[in-house]
């Protein structure tokens, strides 16, 4: 299955906010700690321009705590600006402002030399649907401004949020790009909630969650499940037979069964994938910096 949701009010977001760049300071993007790189919109360079760029990586606390701190390395090391968060929480949210003042030095400094008194700094941010926007709005501003849901594409016109007196936040609709590059990228936005439900297989996202469990979070699996053995995977052919197995062992154990104690694949996965988001299995990354990272986007 190939996973791609891109409807029209993506596409007109992206030219909001690209003739809205002249009022622009800085670009802040925010992407989900889980999977930095998956849920980085490439089309964000193409949008900022030569603009001053902050990138929040947020939800840390569903992020497994060492991948987190691994990723902000990396991405520092490649001279961007790396600002950890929770939005839910807060913790990390009070100094965004801060973080972006130094961010807009430049710009000031050449104002003051002009013998102009700077504005208040002026960050469009953005993000992917589901990537926890505009609870960070709402957590900035002090106040219910944006609206908020656990479903994707329910921020859907841009807006104007004053942050104090130093700053000004301009809201945009959450938006992905056409076309990913690997079904992995669609496999991780789906097991993270950034693309509709009715867009995707629980089936396929709950295997593709497993796999990753057996990789590198085989205690989390084990305990969550009540699991005595866990198979190891070779990337053979086989590997489908470990798994489905393994399915059947789960489905069993949270009882999701049919009549005659057949398993409910659909409720199993269904199953697998809420315990994922709902933290159930512990905080879980689903990709780590690697060499095949390296020319990724910045």
């Amino acid at each position: 299955m190939t996973i791609q949701w891109y409807p029209g009010h993506m596409a007109k977001a992206k030219r909001q906010m690209i003739e809205k760049m002249k009022q622009i300071d800085v670009v802040i993007e925010l992407a989900d700690s889980r999977i930095p790189v998956s849920s980085r919109n490439p089309l964000v360079q193409e949008i900022a321009g030569e603009k001053p760029r902050l990138l929040i990586l947020n939800k840390i606390d569903m992020a497994d705590r060492r991948a987190t701190y691994q990723w902000q390395s990396y991405f520092h090391e490649r001279g961007l600006a790396v600002h950890l968060v929770n939005s839910r929480t807060g913790q990390g949210a009070s100094s965004i402002p801060e973080v972006v003042h130094r961010l807009t030095r430049e710009r000031r400094k050449k104002l003051e030399e002009k013998g102009f008194r700077a504005h208040a700094d002026r960050a469009l941010i953005l993000g992917i649907p589901n990537v926890g926007k505009s609870t960070l709005i709402n957590r900035l501003a002090g106040k219910k401004i944006a609206k908020i849901g656990d479903r994707p594409g329910v921020t859907t016109a841009q807006q104007w949020i004053k942050v104090g007196k130093t700053m000004e936040l301009l809201d945009t609709p959450g938006i992905l790009w056409p076309k990913f590059d690997s079904p992995e990228i669609g496999l991780r936005l789906a097991a993270t909630g950034a693309i509709k439900e009715t867009l995707m297989d629980y089936q396929e996202v709950a295997v593709f969650l497993l796999k990753i469990m057996l990789r590198h979070y085989r205690d989390q699996l084990a305990a969550r499940y009540d699991l005595d053995t866990l198979p190891e995977l070779s990337g053979d052919p086989e590997d489908h037979e470990k798994i489905v197995r393994l399915f059947d062992e789960i489905g069993k154990n949270r009882g999701c069964l049919m009549s005659g104690g057949r398993i409910d694949y659909d409720r199993t996965a269904e199953t697998i994938v809420r315990d994922y988001r709902s933290l159930k299995l512990g905080g879980l990354t689903l990709e780590w910096p690697s060499i095949e990272h390296s020319s990724g986007s910045m």
